[in-house]
């Protein structure tokens, strides 16, 4: 049965999920215990979530290695620039278009927010040296984001069994957190149930809103942002690339909801467009975790979309804070369906919101995830193809060699026919 329950696309049965909550909550609203399901969902979420952060920036770190010749340290610093720079986009979005949302709980304004940039500076430095046990126990996200960077760069000193072992132990938690992401279906069942039936369909509304925020975001970094980085490292026309991209890597990225899968498509695009292989080897497996504007974009507009539901008043100096945490956990977080969400605790930690608030919000990223998961992964996915190619083409410019990026595009298509 659940062989059959998982061969069912998870979009599908999350859609069927927030249908099927939105019908009870209409025809039988005293039906008041359905809400249990979306307490179970939400409390497996709060238990793994901080254990999952930890361990998955950790490993990452760990994993990097350094002096790789050829292509890659420019990639890597497209990778780094580009999702800083769609966590700073994400921020002038949220402050041009305010979203707020209706969270399946309700809320309410904490004494613990911070009332200025001084504040918060101190309580993130006393909180980021806190006890790392306590800090995975307590869900201190910020003490969490600390010592898994510092464990991580420790760890890249150490031989590779160890590494291999903190990796296993990195997709034994990663797996786990999956398996609870598959009864997403039923969690949202109770959720979209108790928005419905104690916030009639204005909560969904703005839930609609959210996403269109989201999605309008995520297309403004690829095809403007993401374009403009392209022609400012090319010089080049960059839209027959970037939709080339998007088209070979975001379609198929887009309905399997995982950069991990697209991997093999974006290897044998890499290939078509005649790139380096030694480079793009290393750096599309590497971007399935270190290239998240996506998860940045989501990360960040579901933060400041919670603050603003809160009344938190965010300063532009909190914000670059914000989009500096953003960039440096989105690390890792695209390998995993629904690993941005899961970040969103730590973030909103920083303008003092409550684990409880922030894990409501993660239960409306679910909720809205049908769309924003799969978009996140058509981003994330074609990025990594685009940046390959990107930083092999500015590299080879700067060497007197430059490639005809419209005739690589071409050719690639000719191949692929």
């Amino acid at each position: 049965m659940f062989k059959w329950y998982r061969s069912i696309s998870l979009i599908i049965r999350i859609a069927c999920g927030i249908v099927i909550g939105a019908l009870l909550a209409v025809l039988v609203p005293q039906w008041g215990f359905l809400g249990i399901l979306g307490e179970l969902f939400i409390g497996a979420l709060k238990a793994i979530a901080p254990l999952m952060v930890f361990f998955i920036i950790m490993s990452a770190l760990a994993q990097y290695e350094t002096g790789t010749k050829n292509h890659f340290s420019t990639v890597i610093v497209l990778y780094m620039a580009a999702t800083l720079i769609a966590a700073l986009t994400a921020v002038a979005a949220s402050y041009l278009f305010p979203v707020t949302i209706v969270l399946p709980k309700g809320t309410h304004v904490g004494s613990g927010i911070p009332k200025g940039l001084g504040p918060v500076i101190q309580n993130l430095l006393v909180n980021a040296v806190g006890n790392p046990l306590k800090a995975i126990t307590n869900a201190n996200y910020l003490s969490i984001l600390f010592w898994s960077l510092l464990f991580g760069v420790t760890l890249r000193k150490t031989g590779p069994n160890i590494r291999h072992s903190v990796k296993e132990i990195s997709d034994t938690i990663a797996s786990v957190a999956q398996f609870i992401i598959q009864f997403a279906p039923f969690g949202i069942v109770g959720l979209v149930f108790n928005a419905v039936s104690e916030t009639g369909f204005a909560g969904i509304i703005r839930y609609g809103q959210l996403v269109v925020l989201l999605v309008g975001t995520m297309a403004f970094v690829y095809l403007g942002v993401y374009a403009f980085m392209t022609w400012v490292m090319t010089g080049q026309n960059p839209y027959p690339l970037v939709l080339w991209t998007l088209k070979v890597s975001g379609i198929p990225a887009f309905f399997t909801r995982s950069s991990a899968v697209n991997i093999p498509i974006n290897m044998q695009a890499s290939a078509d467009l005649g790139l380096d292989e030694s480079s793009y080897s290393v750096s599309i497996p590497l971007g399935g975790s270190a290239n998240s504007g996506g998860a940045a974009v989501t990360i960040t507009v579901m933060t400041l979309a919670a603050a603003h539901t809160l009344g938190i008043a965010v300063s532009f100096p909190l914000a670059f804070i914000l989009c500096l945490l953003t960039a440096v956990s989105a690390t890792g977080a695209s390998g995993i369906a629904g690993g941005s969400l899961l970040l969103i605790p730590m973030a909103a930690s920083l303008f003092g919101i409550s684990n409880d608030i922030a894990i409501e919000v993660v239960g409306v990223g679910f909720i809205i995830g049908v769309i924003q998961d799969s978009v996140e992964t058509a981003v994330n996915s074609a990025s990594d193809l685009l940046f390959t190619a990107v930083a092999e083409y500015h590299d080879e410019k700067k060497a007197g060699r430059p490639v005809d990026i419209a005739a690589a595009v071409h050719a690639a298509n000719q191949k692929r026919h």
